[in-house]
């Protein structure tokens, strides 16, 4: 495939610069120089199809202008036009307040970008490659997807990976199971580099939900995402380009939890929340002020206080959690009584460890709630690796299908129907009060392994004690004897 012959290329290109270290900064330079080339090619169709179009981008800076010709700019003068000009330019862009500004995108992401390479002729030469795709044409838009789940996959050797990979599969169920329509406020305040967004604009692009312009407008609107690093960020902002979004200055390069709860207003309440925040994180001292009934700096916890402070009455979420917030106590048991008391939480999808392979090897689970009534019952989903597979691997990941059964059993929108089955059960509120908040439920119908009479076990270990200091001293006697000769 041709897209990702060119990126293996360029990596291998960089490989040779002296100034590139490591997977994370290959991926942030491969990164800022795709974002530039895409946003032109996006620019010059914006030019002919929309009247009195002006690129965000001045004249000068434009990928046209400074890197379209194979035969253009190199060496030294090619790194000071970069590092002297191009940066200061785009990092200083000034922006209006107005919705739509596309100048605001360009300047956040190069607000904390770099120029990593120190070769002007190895520049020119990744320059080159990247001209090699057409972003305005649809196939090769389409398989420069591909090159980004590739990105996605080299992120886990480039350091805390796992804090912004969610496996496709899973943030595909979820997003199919909150059902997401344009003009519904949708929400990741943790969005790495925005699964759960591009799963959103897929979905309703497959659904028919998104025909005409004014829909796809309507579905832009809506769309709100922020994301604390700045490299997930750069990527999100890029994935957003190239799904077609004009202006995903929606991505704001920021730290959600840094505004103290209270102070989230009325018309800031979404419709929708769908998001994996990072797990066993810290916050920064002082972050846990903004959050008086929850004082913790686990970054999970607050976020979770944060999503049901943000919906709206009747709003919804789909939540990634670790099992700790399950089955932990102090402060999590405040948080999981608000939860239950202000939503009802209705489905709680236990996933195996392998999900998260290689990233990490953590029980994890889905939460799904509505605001707005309390919880009476919640509903349990054992989720299992398929028949004839030990775990889920780089080599054998959780696919959308692996997910069927759930689907076939969830009873559509109004979850009309559910049974209990040998993967499904049900606890109510009061047991779960009654368990001190602990939602750490075993599968009940799951038979625990027999492993025989306590009793006989301990004689049984008693015995096999005695032998084996008789078979000690025997060889003590042994090589006493021997070394006596």
């Amino acid at each position: 495939m041709i897209v990702r012959t060119t990126v293996k290329s360029i990596q291998d290109i960089m490989r040779q610069d002296v100034g590139v270290d490591g997977d994370a900064q290959r991926i942030s330079q491969l990164t800022w120089l795709f974002f530039l080339k895409i946003i032109d090619d996006q620019d010059q169709e914006l030019e002919i199809t929309k009247d009195g179009y002006r690129s965000p981008i001045p004249e000068r800076f434009q990928w046209r202008n400074w890197a379209a010709d194979p035969e253009g700019i190199t060496g030294q003068a090619l790194l000071d036009f970069v590092n002297d000009e191009l940066f200061p330019a785009l990092k200083g862009l000034q922006v209006s307040a107005k919705p739509g500004d596309r100048r605001r995108v360009v300047r956040d992401v190069f607000e904390d970008a770099h120029n990593y390479m120190k070769s002007g002729q190895l520049l020119r030469q990744v320059v080159n490659k990247i001209n090699q795709v057409d972003f305005n044409n649809l196939d090769e838009r389409r398989h420069f997807g591909e090159f980004y789940e590739q990105l996605l996959n080299d992120l886990q050797s480039a350091g805390n990976a796992g804090e912004y990979y969610t496996p496709r599969a899973v943030t595909a169920f979820m997003v199919d199971r909150m059902d997401p329509h344009p003009g519904e406020i949708l929400f990741d305040p943790a969005c790495g580099t925005g699964g759960f967004l591009t799963c959103a604009i897929r979905h309703m692009e497959a659904k028919g939900y998104v025909r005409t312009p004014k829909q796809r407008e309507t579905m832009q609107a809506s769309l709100r995402a922020v994301e604390k690093k700045q490299l997930p960020h750069m990527l999100c902002v890029t994935n957003m380009l190239l799904h077609g979004i004009e202006d995903p200055s929606f991505v704001r390069h920021d730290n959600t939890l840094v505004r103290p709860l209270i102070s989230w207003s009325k018309d800031e309440r979404v419709d929708i929340v769908v998001t994996n925040p990072p797990f066993g994180g810290r916050e920064e001292d002082g972050i846990e002020n903004n959050f008086p009934t929850f004082r913790t700096k686990e970054t999970a916890d607050l976020f979770l206080a944060l999503i049901v402070r943000l919906l709206k009455q009747d709003g919804r979420a789909a939540v990634v959690l670790p099992d700790g917030t399950l089955f932990g106590e102090g402060v999590k048991t405040r948080l999981k009584e608000h939860l239950m008391e202000e939503c009802n939480l209705h489905t709680i999808v236990r996933l195996p460890n392998s999900v998260f392979k290689p990233y990490a090897s953590i029980g994890t689970n889905l939460l799904f709630f509505d605001k707005g009534t309390p919880t009476k019952d919640i509903w349990f989903y054992e989720h299992r690796v398929p028949e004839g597979q030990k775990a889920y691997s780089m080599t054998k990941p959780i696919r959308l299908e692996h997910f069927q059964g759930c689907i076939d059993w969830w009873g559509g929108k109004a979850r009309k129907g559910r049974e209990e089955t040998p993967q499904a059960w049900r606890v109510t509120a009061e047991e779960v009060k009654a368990r001190g908040y602990n939602l750490d439920i075993k599968n009940p119908h799951t038979q625990a392994d027999d492993h025989g009479d306590p009793e006989t076990l301990l004689a049984d270990l008693a015995r096999a004690e005695v032998e084996t200091a008789g078979l000690r001293d025997q060889l003590k006697a042994i090589l006493v004897e021997a070394l006596a000769r």
